[in-house]
């Protein structure tokens, strides 16, 4: 690739990090938070909950709006502002001032990382080239999380407040790259292409509804939780009726006549809820039942970040000789052998007993998530690519949340008392969706294998083809 079309890469790579890395730090320095802001542990999970919401809300129109805006200027312009709150989060002096800090943050990420992903997808020609880019982008998403659960305890252990001011660096430098090395595009001709508030609405309320839902189910009565679903799907089914006679829909329903769009997206909705659910029970075990500290738990979990070395070298190997729908369906068996081997955990494991599970779940990301993200936009026309995006992070997005309520959910109802073997039979219990989940996703992904779409084909070309990418390509 030409040096202008690393440049370009480098940043959208900037971004997926920062945004990784500022989700895993903040994860580890919770307890930190709840004790200098007298939080409670209700208060303390809308910290998380608040940028779930805002970022799987609103990603499906971040995505479209990257689509009609103009991808640069919708990447630029939400860079800043997450810049902005993620400042303003550090300054909190009360806990709903750090959750609306964190809520905007979340809205933020839903219209940039779409954004950056279609740049992407129209920047790097379809076939080896863009398939090459986006396992890069991939491995770099996977190695923000992973670094970020260490660094989050490091500067939780000085002060929490850098958690939200080290992103502002962060931000700072990706954003004067991205103005220097993003070329400036044509704003597209929207002739015709009105906003559909209508369906921006409908489907914006829908996901806040269901999100709210699934991450509140734990922590609400069965009648509220069905309540506030049920009001979601009448959303959806409203968002439905809008788009069918709409002349410019949020999305078009068309789209989901593509059979490899519609099997990544499920598959990465379960894969999400099942990699997200283990971490969580895993994190749980750790330092509830074996007295780890934080900083030993994100040491203990950072061999999963393998997948940051892996998915930029290994993935595009296997993907040129095999083709995605096959790496895909191995990364999925992988994940559920992983959650199979951690099922059977013990009050006094080693780590060197729970390193097999570790080890093959980051094989796992490293197969299964760069492809998936191919598969979701390959031979989608340029103007959808931004809601191609939105469409798979909003599965990621759902699938983190549905898998952690679910668990959470599992992991209370089958503990019964607070002894060590009543907190492992919790955990043993919970451990099961996630194994449940990657089988399911597995079993979606195997009807890919008889087909040999577009982008399996395009796949296997060589990955030594690569032509370079014009500068004139990258402003598309």
């Amino acid at each position: 690739m030409s040096g202008r079309a690393w440049g370009v890469l480098f940043v959208l790579c900037g971004a997926i990090f920062l945004e990784g890395i500022d989700v895993a730090m903040l994860n580890v320095a919770l307890p930190s938070i709840r004790e200098d802001l007298d939080m409670s542990t209700g208060m303390l999970q809308w910290v998380m909950s608040a940028y779930v919401l805002g970022y799987g809300g609103f990603m499906l129109l971040g995505g479209r709006a990257a689509d009609l805006f103009g991808r640069r200027q919708m990447f630029v312009f939400w860079l800043v502002i997450f810049l902005l709150f993620s400042g303003l989060g550090g300054f909190a002096t009360e806990g709903w001032m750090l959750i609306v800090a964190r809520f905007v943050t979340g809205v933020a990420a839903a219209f940039m990382t779409p954004a950056g992903l279609s740049i992407i997808t129209t920047s790097f020609d379809e076939g080896p080239q863009r398939n090459k880019a986006l396992l890069v982008y991939s491995g770099t998403a996977a190695g923000g999380f992973s670094i970020g659960l260490v660094v989050g305890g490091l500067l939780a252990a000085v002060n929490w407040r850098w958690v939200f001011f080290a992103p502002v660096i962060l931000s700072l430098l990706i954003l004067i790259a991205a103005i220097a090395l993003i070329p400036k595009s044509a704003r597209p001709d929207r002739t015709g292409q009105g906003v559909d508030l209508g369906g921006a609405i409908t489907v914006t309320g829908g996901i806040l509804l269901l999100v709210f839902g699934v991450e509140r189910a734990t922590h609400a009565s069965a009648a509220v939780t069905t309540a506030t679903i049920g009001a979601s799907l009448i959303l959806f089914i409203a968002f439905v009726a809008i788009e069918r006679k709409s002349s410019s829909p949020l999305v078009r329903l068309g789209i989901f006549r593509n059979g490899s769009l519609v099997r990544a997206n499920l598959a990465g909705l379960l894969f999400a809820a099942g990699f997200f659910g283990f971490q969580f029970i895993a994190v749980l075990y750790l330092q509830e039942l074996r007295g780890w500290s934080t900083l030993q738990t994100s040491f203990a979990l950072i061999v999963i970040g393998v997948d940051a070395i892996l998915s930029p070298t290994l993935t595009p190997k296997l993907v040129a000789k095999f083709g995605n729908a096959r790496v895909i369906f191995g990364g999925l068996l992988l994940a559920a052998l992983s959650y199979a081997l951690f099922l059977p955990i013990g009050a006094d494991w080693t780590y060197l007993a729970m390193f097999p599970s570790l080890i093959i779940l980051g094989l796992a990301f490293s197969l299964a998530y760069g492809p998936l993200t191919i598969v979701a936009t390959d031979g989608i026309a340029e103007e959808e690519q931004g809601v191609a995006g939105g469409l798979l992070y909003t599965s990621f997005q759902f699938g983190a949340a549905l898998g952690l309520s679910s668990v959470a959910a599992v992991n209370i109802a089958a503990t019964d008392g607070t002894s060590p073997a009543a907190l492992l039979d919790g955990y043993q219990a919970a451990l099961v969706v996630p194994l449940v989940a990657a089988l399911v996703a597995a079993f979606i992904s195997a009807f890919g294998l008889r087909s040999r779409d577009g982008a399996d084909d395009a796949a296997s070309a060589p990955v030594e083809t690569l032509a370079p990418v014009e500068p004139v390509e990258a402003s598309r």
